[in-house]
């Protein structure tokens, strides 16, 4: 244009019509200037923002934590017309009554922190995702995996929808059809695929049933304590029981003598076994990376590697190793230290561990320097894609100095404050300060504290000491008070005490070939548990052929054996197949040609 005009140019969008569209750009933009709709949109994003106020001399951590808080809430998205209407999974159209519809849930990143999040910054806003997820079971059958645009992508794995909701539950946000949510997440759970149908049956994925084999099994067992939670404090008894065995399945995939979450082959450990490499066992990680994922039974983790000390000196193995990522390019792990990835989700909880094996020195010192060194104020100061909103809800929440390892509890665990003062405005009207004196880059270790006043040695902190308002003061300082946070009572405790599982036995070998003969061991991981088997097909029992000695095989055979305690019953059962070779054969060719 030759006189340099300035040209006006407004669009409506719409989900459900070009009438819509029309209807929403009308009465969102009638008798408003750019200007003003401009001026509207900075109030509307400073009451957002203004939502946690902090406090420091540091304007790159300013702006670097106020782009997190910023990043945090551009997804999800309002999905519905002005009037009301959206477009549902079934793809008809509807008049919304009791929530405002949204899309772009991508729960394998946003379940672990930013959903939690939330619970504290917008409860109501939380309050109506649950009601969207069940209006998405309802036309569509099944809780969201990863929904984009009324339409389920399956992208990722898991069935995370039901953490949001057990979360929500938990903090007393239930303002949904309680009896119908917990409906929907058992649907979600009973599903015959991804592997679901397997998990159920070996009491976990194998690598020859499901790719991901590890990585699902550790996110649905974490998902079935969600259940297993949510249906005990409804009193739904007979549920809890069936979702908290689930919950254990871990179990049968940890290998001790490795102390990795470790792929199963043909009844055995997947040999040979590198715990840097990238492969089809696990979702956008290697076994370093989700070795660490229990967090809904911490405790019974904890036994598994044989004592706090061992699971700490793992972690510690985790984040000062000098192997490097191998196997298949995965863009998505960035953000390295050690192993340790903060650039993709399964490690976010990881440094908060140490919580539970009483080091929280440790937790402050590592969280600090991811904080440090992983996040800032640049284009790319963020280690990783923001996935949604879940890397910078990492940073908000462990600015303010506290984290949700595990989303369905209402503990939030200490790490170590960013900033001199934390302010948080809660919608019900309170507010909670998190003060920490004397805090520097050099200055991150706490060494004492004080709720309300009141000294506090705990190393996590309840959401309802957050929701109804109040002060945590810290005194930080340049060396660790390894004193502070332990104790009796003193560390957070993720356990599970009830309908306690026997680990399933493991085979020697997962070399399913042999030619003449072959040895197979049978070996139990649960102490006083003994081994039963049988040859002919059936499901073996404590009447079978107890195991005492290596069998030798000179025939192809299968062998079904579990693991018996008198106290806790059986395992389940595991199948392994081997081959008797035939080299004496002879090829006759029919074709003339």
């Amino acid at each position: 244009n030759e006189t340099d005009e300035n040209i006006e140019l407004r669009v409506g969008i719409s989900p459900v019509s070009t009438e819509g569209a029309l209807n929403n750009l009308i009465t969102e933009t009638k008798g408003k200037s750019f200007d003003e709709i401009k001026q509207e949109s900075q109030e509307n994003w400073n009451i957002v923002l203004s939502k946690i106020k902090v406090k420091s001399k540091d304007e790159s951590k300013l702006r670097s934590f106020y782009s997190a808080l910023y990043h945090s809430y551009l997804q999800p998205n309002n999905y519905s017309d002005v009037d009301g209407k959206y477009r549902g999974m079934d793809k008809k159209i509807y008049q919304t009554k009791n929530f405002t519809n949204y899309t772009v849930f991508s729960l394998w990143d946003t379940y672990r922190t930013w959903h939690p999040l939330m619970t504290i910054l917008e409860p109501e806003l939380c309050n109506n995702f649950v009601n969207v997820f069940l209006d998405m079971y309802d036309k569509g059958g099944l809780l969201p995996v990863w929904e984009l645009a009324a339409n389920e992508t399956f992208c990722m794995s898991g069935y995370h929808s039901v953490s949001v909701i057990a979360d929500a539950y938990a903090k007393g946000i239930n303002d949904f059809d309680q009896e119908k949510a917990l409906e929907a997440m058992i649907n979600s759970a009973m599903q015959n695929k991804f592997g679901l149908s397997a998990y159920r049956k070996y009491g976990h994925i194998t690598g020859d049933k499901e790719h991901e084999s590890i990585s699902k099994t550790l996110e649905y067992a974490y998902d079935d304590w969600c259940i297993a939670q949510m249906a005990k404090d409804m009193g739904k008894e007979d549920i809890y029981k069936e979702f908290i065995k689930r919950a254990q399945f871990y179990k049968n995939i940890f290998d001790p003598s490795t102390g990795f979450m470790r792929p199963k082959l043909n009844g055995s450990w997947l040999t040979p076994f590198d715990p840097t490499r990238v492969d089809w066992h696990f979702t956008e990680a290697n076994s370093w990376h989700y070795s660490f994922y229990v967090p809904h039974d911490v405790s019974g983790f904890i036994k598994l590697h044989g004592g706090k000390d061992k699971l700490e000196s793992k972690i510690d193995e985790m984040f000062t190793t000098k192997d490097k990522i191998s196997g298949r390019d995965m863009k998505d792990i960035t953000g390295l230290i050690g192993q340790y990835a903060q650039g993709n989700e399964p490690s976010h909880h990881i440094a908060y561990l140490y919580n539970y094996v009483e080091s929280p020195w440790k937790t402050q010192q590592r969280v600090r320097q991811i904080m440090d060194n992983l996040y800032s104020d640049k284009p790319d100061g963020r280690a990783g894609n923001e996935d949604c909103g879940q890397m910078s809800a990492w940073l908000v929440m462990s600015a303010m100095g506290f984290y949700p390892v595990t989303p369905g509890s209402t503990d939030y665990i200490i790490g170590t404050p960013w900033f001199d003062e934390t302010t948080i405005s809660l919608n019900n009207g309170n507010v909670f300060t998190v003060t920490a004196r004397n805090v520097s880059a050099k200055n991150f270790y706490i060494q004492s504290a004080k709720l309300n006043g009141k000294d506090y040695n705990k190393s996590y902190i309840k959401h309802e000491d957050i929701i109804n308002g109040g002060n945590l003061e810290f005194i930080m300082g340049d060396k660790p008070n390894k004193s502070w946070g332990i104790g009796d009572g003193n560390y957070p405790i993720s356990e599970i005490t009830d309908e306690l599982i026997v680990i399933s036995p493991v085979f020697s070998s997962n070399d399913s070939r042999f030619i003449d003969e072959i040895t197979v061991e049978i070996s139990t991981l649960t102490n006083n548990a003994e081994v039963y088997y049988t040859v002919d097909g059936s499901t073996p029992d404590n009447n079978s052929i107890k195991y005492s000695a290596p069998i030798k095989i000179d025939r192809t055979t299968e062998i079904n054996a579990v693991a018996y305690h008198k106290d806790y019953g059986y395992s389940y059962a595991v199948t392994a197949n081997y081959y008797k070779l035939d080299f004496n054969k002879s090829i006759n060719i029919l074709s003339k040609n």
